[in-house]
């Protein structure tokens, strides 16, 4: 994803002043793709930017980035913005933004409902939270990464909602699979059935995207199974401390879960329908 947002804001005439990656090829790569800087360390990159966007995988990645001893992105970052993109738990994003306040810096979270050929496209779907003064500062460009950026109020609040459309795609991607999973088992011709389902009440985004995958098991990685378990895992952590129980929602990570034990969870999120298909997976 950060690649990808990276040679969009070059394409609209950004210049990107350095990019960084814990796997330093990758960067390297990048960096000449794009004629810019790719750098040795975190505080290298916020001495090169005014503006930071970072993209990582987990909350403990984050945590890493932004206060591990010695080397992080705020030494010295007084005056910065960093617009936060990943999917992380909203106590993370609070536990950022304190951090980036006591350093003297900003922060907003750019929460992405999309995919990385959206982020190569600038057609994401942003939600924000922080100060609305970070978001003004940082509008013009999101707008040139996304085609909808919309600012949903106080640092946590985009997280909270993010953690809500994922868990509710990743439930529609292990009905879908389900679905056509049993539609296979009865003999039905799969085709035809997806046409059905797209006309009906069991028409839904995921069926748009994934559908076809499943049938043909082209499970190519654009979010992958244990991204999915793990945003999952975020909103049954705010279930509970809502004191609701989310049983579809549980029912779905385990679902997840599983493909990471299976040794699938690389794969693309419609690869669930690697265990609901007869005689795909043990």
């Amino acid at each position: 994803m950060g690649a990808n947002m990276a040679r969009r804001l070059k394409d609209q005439g950004y210049h990107v002043t350095a990019v960084y990656d814990s796997h330093r090829p990758s960067a390297t790569t990048l960096a000449q793709e794009l004629g810019t800087f790719a750098s040795q360390s975190l505080g290298e990159v916020t001495a090169a930017a005014e503006v930071i966007i970072t993209v990582v995988s987990d909350d403990a990645a984050m945590r890493e980035i932004f206060a591990a001893p010695g080397d992080n992105l705020l030494v010295n970052a007084r005056g910065k913005l960093f617009v936060n993109c990943a999917t992380v738990s909203p106590e993370m994003h609070l536990e950022v933004e304190g951090l980036a306040r006591t350093a003297g810096a900003a922060t907003l979270e750019a929460c992405m409902a999309s995919s990385i050929t959206q982020a190569r496209e600038g057609s994401l779907y942003l939600m924000c939270g922080g100060e609305k003064s970070a978001f003004e500062c940082a509008e013009p460009i999101l707008k040139a990464l996304g085609k909808t950026i919309r600012y949903i109020g106080k640092s946590g609040e985009a997280a909270k909602v993010k953690a809500l459309v994922n868990m509710v795609m990743n439930i529609n991607t292990a009905g879908l699979a389900e679905g056509l999973g049993l539609g296979d088992a009865l003999g039905l011709e799969l085709q035809m059935l997806r046409e059905v389902f797209s006309e009906t009440g069991a028409a839904s985004r995921v069926l748009q995207t994934d559908g076809e995958d499943m049938q043909n098991r082209d499970h190519a990685c654009f979010f992958s199974a244990a991204h999915a378990a793990k945003d999952s895992g975020i909103a049954l952590h705010l279930a509970e401390l809502a004191g609701l129980k989310l049983p579809l929602a549980r029912a779905t990570k385990a679902q997840y879960d599983r493909m990471i034990f299976e040794g699938l969870g690389e794969l693309d999120k419609s690869g669930v329908a690697e265990l609901t298909f007869k005689g795909r997976c043990p």
